[in-house]
C-alpha cells in the first residue's frame, strides 16, 4: 500500500499487487471470480473519484467500480485495470423531519438500515446486509418492502454523480432530469453515483421470519401461496424460497439437509392484522417450522445472511413471469427440491403493490407487472462441481420459460450478454437509454456492469 499518490489528485488509499491488502480488497461476493487489477483506489471523497476517473480515462486503462461487490457478474474487479473502490465512502445523514437519507456509496444495506432505523425509518433494501447500496439502487433495487414502499429506484430524490469527462453533476427531477431518469434502472451505465439522497418511510417493528414446509409439500404450498399473494395488501412482504433445510435446533431433526420451501414473511403494517392474514396459511398447510413473529425491521433483514457468505461459487439467473399456472408449479417444483447444491436457492418474488403503480415511463425499469419474479440462485463450493451446478440452473431457467414476459431482473442474473440486457427495459427504453449513454459516456468508459452501449 503506498502513501505517497501515484494518481494526480487523489489523497485516498492506493492498493497493488504485491501489497498485504490486495488480495482481499480484490475478492468480491462470487468465489468463481478471481480477477487482477492493476490498481485498487479506494476513495474517501468525491474528489477522489473524479481523480480515479481521469486517471483511468487519460491512461486508456478498463475501470471498474466497487460498491458492495455482492453482483454476481463480479463487475467490481477488472484484470489490468483500475478499480474505483467506494468502500472508504460509508457517510450517512438522516434528515428525520423530511424522511431523507444522504448516503454515501460505499455503504451496505446493513449499514445504512442500522442509521435509519435509529430514527424509525427504512426504504426497500437488499435481502442480504452486505449488498451495496449503489448497485442495487441504480439497478432498482428488489427487497421485503417493495410492495409497500416502491423499489429502491422509486424512492430516488437526488443523486451526486461523476461524469465520464471528471465533472460532478446533480441528477434530480430538476436538474439533468433525463440522466436522472437513466439512473433509476439503468444501472452505472452514466457516472459514478457518489451520494444516494433516498426517501424513507415510517418502519419500525414488523411481523417477520420463516414458515417451513417438507419439500415433498413444494406444489401445494406453491399453489397456496399463489393465491395468497394475488390478493395480498401491500403491507405483505414475502418470498417462497426452495432450499435444503440447515441443521440447526430449530429445524426437526429427520428434515436436516433434505429439501424445504419456506416462506419469508415481512408484514409491514398493523401487527394483529398481519397474524389475521397469516392464518389461513397456518390452519390450511400447517408448517413443520413456524418461526414468524413480532421483530424489528432490521432482524428481518438479516434473516438470509447465514445462508449468502461470500466467497462460495455462483451462478445465477432470473427472469419475470407472466402467469403461475398448475404446470409451471409442477415443471418449477419438480427440479427446485432436487438441488444439485444444498447451498442453492430457487426463490420466487411477487409483483404488485407499489411498484406496479409507477407509471412505466417513470424510470428506465423495464417491468412492473408481472406476478411473479423468478429468481434462480445455485451456490457452491468447489470448482469441480461448475459444471453440474450451472446445468442444473439453466435447465430449471429453460423449463419455466414459457411463462415468462421475456423482460428480466437484471440484477438477478449474471454476464448474459448485450441481447438479454436489452431484454430487461424493453425496445423503446433500451433506445432512449442508448442516447442517453452517448450524451454522458460517449466513450462507454463505465462498460464493467451490465452494459448498456452508446447509440
Amino acid at each position: 500500500m503506498t502513501t505517497t499518490s501515484k494518481v494526480s489528485g487523489f489523497s485516498g488509499i492506493e492498493i497493488y499487487p504485491g501489497d498485504a491488502e490486495y488480495d482481499d480488497a480484490r475478492a468480491v461476493f462470487n468465489g468463481m471470480i478471481d480477477r487482477r487489477p492493476a490498481v485498487i483506489l479506494r476513495c474517501t471523497s468525491t474528489d477522489d473519484v473524479v481523480a480515479v476517473v481521469n486517471y483511468a480515462r487519460d491512461a486508456g486503462l478498463p475501470l471498474s467500480v466497487y460498491g458492495g461487490g455482492h453482483s454476481v457478474t463480479g463487475a467490481a474487479v477488472v484484470d489490468g485495470g483500475v478499480v474505483c473502490d467506494m468502500r472508504g465512502m460509508k457517510g450517512i445523514d438522516v434528515d428525520r423531519e423530511a424522511r431523507v437519507a444522504r448516503a454515501e456509496a460505499g455503504l451496505n444495506w446493513g449499514e445504512f438500515d442500522a442509521a435509519t432505523q435509529e430514527h424509525g425509518l427504512a426504504v426497500t433494501g437488499g435481502r442480504v446486509p452486505d449488498t451495496g447500496i449503489a448497485g442495487l439502487a441504480l439497478g432498482s433495487g428488489s427487497g421485503w418492502l417493495e410492495r409497500k414502499c416502491g423499489f429502491t429506484c422509486d424512492n430516488l430524490v437526488k443523486a451526486e454523480v461523476v461524469t465520464a469527462d471528471g465533472r460532478t453533476v446533480i441528477a434530480s427531477a430538476d436538474e439533468n432530469p433525463e440522466l436522472f431518469w437513466g439512473l433509476r434502472g439503468g444501472g452505472g451505465n452514466f457516472g459514478i453515483v457518489t451520494a444516494f439522497h433516498l426517501r424513507l418511510h415510517e418502519i419500525t417493528d414488523v411481523l417477520g421470519g420463516f414458515l417451513v414446509w417438507p419439500g415433498f409439500m413444494g406444489a401445494d404450498v406453491t399453489r397456496m401461496y399463489r393465491e395468497l399473494v394475488a390478493g395480498a395488501p401491500d403491507d405483505f412482504g414475502s418470498g417462497l424460497a426452495f432450499i435444503t433445510a440447515p441443521s440447526e435446533e430449530f429445524v426437526p431433526e429427520p428434515a436436516r439437509g433434505q429439501p424445504a420451501v419456506a416462506m419469508v414473511v415481512c408484514w409491514a403494517g398493523d401487527l394483529e392484522e398481519g397474524e389475521r392474514f397469516l392464518a389461513p396459511v397456518r390452519e390450511s398447510l400447517p408448517p413443520a417450522v413456524d418461526l414468524v413473529g413480532p421483530m424489528p425491521y432490521l432482524a428481518v433483514q438479516q434473516l438470509l445472511e447465514p445462508g449468502n457468505q461470500r466467497g462460495h461459487r455462483n451462478y445465477w439467473t432470473a427472469d419475470f413471469l407472466a402467469e403461475l399456472p398448475d404446470d409451471a408449479v409442477d415443471a418449477f417444483v419438480s427440479r427446485a427440491t432436487q438441488p444439485i447444491s444444498p447451498l442453492s436457492q430457487m426463490i420466487l418474488i411477487p409483483g404488485g403493490g407499489a411498484i406496479s403503480r409507477v407509471a412505466d415511463d417513470a424510470d428506465a425499469f423495464g417491468e412492473r407487472h408481472a406476478p411473479f419474479n423468478i429468481h434462480m440462485l445455485s451456490m457452491w463450493e468447489g470448482a469441480e462441481h461448475d459444471a453440474a451446478n450451472i446445468a442444473y440452473t439453466k435447465e430449471i431457467a429453460a423449463a419455466m420459460k414459457p411463462w415468462t414476459t421475456g423482460a428480466v431482473y437484471l440484477n438477478f442474473i449474471g454476464d448474459e450478454g448485450t441481447e438479454r440486457v436489452r431484454s430487461g427495459f424493453g425496445p423503446e427504453k433500451y433506445a432512449r437509454l442508448q442516447a442517453l449513454k452517448k450524451e454522458w459516456d460517449p466513450q462507454n468508459l463505465f462498460c464493467h456492469n451490465q452494459n448498456i452501449p452508446p447509440a
